[in-house]
């Protein structure tokens, strides 16, 4: 299941994507309903104020959710002044409604991501976030001409303070998150749901190395910091009691509505290195065009990093610690070749038809055991094909 951050980026979302129209007030519709209510804050009795409130339908049998979204908003819409809020022409049907503000919880930052990574199905995830969060919904049935009119109050969530410094001095501007929870067993289940910007934590460090944690549960938690990068699967990790492995990482406890502060981090500037190499086929050495390569800690297999080849068939892994690791490549496969039309030039750009195209081959998995001491580059794995290239003769444009 590919996960996008949800909930408290949708409104922006919605304003930067084409076609998005959730977000967007609508006009009354006679043949619709409405939703209205308003919107408090548990521990001030005030109205809460500019709070996102958004309806997920009852989970249908067999429904696919956008972006494999856990808990998809049908309808959403913001509070005003006075906490209150209305939404037109919303379809006949059963809705749970929620409300998020920052400050307060987020439902996001509250599910488990390995647990609904192991449901097959969007109903299955749908129905288990709905039960998780089930004490913070409200029930709301929708009726033709009618407006079902609700309260709800969002509670005051946890927040972690701290500040992110090199071991000069210097601040760590920039700087993004990973938060680990406890579980009830002493492992450790990542926290929030990587979407839209690619990351489970949209916390930055600021201009003076400063960031706070907001809108979650209490509980118990490891704070890793996480360099500068395209993803976070990518990134380098150094977390609280300045350590690179989250599992050595100290853990800070929160009440809700309580800010922990002084949860600082230090960054080394020495002993993190580069490791560098490319993935060819073992048949001609051509440098393969897809795969998933993975830094493992030898010890326990821990994944450490993770990056795509590039087109050269090359990957790189910037601030490596020195230590033992295994070098793992999956998924490896070569890219579809495309083709040109004769007579159109630019066929191959043309995005209302399809390309011919033929697959090519897949490659075995392989793993290499590394050492780190030093900056470690041109290394150079080769993949045996599992299946041959299976061709698809071209379109031929006179059959089309």
């Amino acid at each position: 299941m590919k996960r996008l951050r949800w909930l408290s980026i949708l409104p922006i979302a919605c304003l930067t994507l084409a076609g998005c129209n959730k977000y967007q007030r609508k006009k009354p519709d006679p043949t619709k309903g409405v939703v209205s209510g308003i919107v408090l804050c548990a521990d001030t009795g005030k109205p809460a104020r500019f709070a996102t409130v958004a309806l997920t339908a009852v989970p249908q049998a067999a429904e696919k959710n956008d972006q494999g979204d856990p808990l998809p908003a049908a309808e959403m819409t913001v509070t005003d002044l006075d906490g209150r809020f209305r939404m037109e022409a919303v379809p006949p049907g059963r809705y749970y409604a929620f409300a998020t503000m920052e400050g307060y919880l987020d439902p996001s930052l509250s599910l488990d991501p390995d647990k609904l990574k192991s449901l097959p199905t969007d109903r299955e995830r749908h129905l288990y976030s709905i039960e998780h969060w089930k004490d913070h919904l409200t029930e709301v049935n929708v009726a033709v001409r009618r407006v079902s009119e609700i309260s709800m109050q969002i509670e005051r969530a946890a927040e972690i303070d701290g500040t992110v410094n090199f071991d000069d001095g210097s601040p760590a501007i920039g700087m993004r998150f990973q938060l680990f929870r406890k579980t009830a067993k002493g492992g450790l289940t990542v926290v929030g749901l990587p979407l839209m910007d690619a990351w489970s934590i949209r916390a930055v460090s600021d201009g003076h190395g400063r960031y706070s944690l907001t809108n979650l549960p209490a509980g118990e938690y490891a704070v890793c910091t996480l360099m500068p990068t395209d993803s976070e699967q990518a990134a380098a990790r150094v977390c609280l009691g300045n350590v690179f492995r989250r599992k050595n990482s100290k853990t800070v406890k929160v009440e809700a509505g309580e800010a922990a502060s002084g949860v600082d981090i230090e960054i080394p500037l020495a002993g993190m290195h580069s490791v560098s190499g490319s993935v060819n086929a073992l048949s001609d050495g051509h440098p393969i065009s897809h795969a998933t390569v993975r830094l493992l800690y030898a010890d326990d297999r821990e994944p450490a990093r993770e990056t795509e080849l590039v087109e050269d068939g090359a990957f790189t892994f910037e601030y490596v610690p020195e230590g033992k690791y295994i070098l793992a490549v999956t998924d490896a496969k070569d890219e579809a070749p495309k083709t040109v039309t004769p007579g159109q030039p630019d066929a191959a750009n043309a995005p209302t038809k399809p390309e011919p195209t033929y697959s090519g081959p897949t490659y075995s998995d392989k793993e290499m055991p590394i050492t780190v001491l030093n900056d470690t580059e041109g290394i150079n794995l080769t993949l045996a094909a599992s299946t041959p290239s299976n061709a698809v003769p071209p379109v031929n444009p006179g059959q089309q």
